[in-house]
């Protein structure tokens, strides 16, 4: 049971690490309005075309984004409703919390 147990919060810190960088989060963030090509989300994150090329390749090789190809475009959204959830939660805990999270010296930038 423990390796089970092991597995289930090595998958769920590993979920969370993938959020805790700001240009996935960023990206995630963009989407949340709807489908973008990368060239919207290049202008609405203010990354550079590679950095958020890359950055979604890993969203969506987790799962977390969904691209569909129209032309030379390609268009990404997020690949779950659930995911919009979890931003959405995350917004309301931290406006409870955001001063002392804030503050935490334990976890840097």
């Amino acid at each position: 049971m423990a390796v089970v147990q092991d597995l289930s919060l090595t998958l769920k810190a590993k979920f969370f690490r993938g959020l805790a960088d700001t240009s996935r989060l960023a990206l995630l963030e963009a989407l949340r309005s709807g489908e973008k090509s990368v060239s919207e989300l290049v202008a609405d994150t203010g990354l550079s075309q590679p950095n958020a090329s890359g950055h979604l390749a890993c969203l969506k090789e987790c799962g977390l984004v969904a691209s569909r190809q129209e032309g030379r475009f390609v268009y990404y959204a997020l690949a779950d409703p659930r995911v919009e959830d979890v931003l959405r939660d995350a917004e309301g805990i931290l406006a409870d919390v955001a001063a002392r999270v804030y503050a935490c010296t334990r976890y840097q930038d």
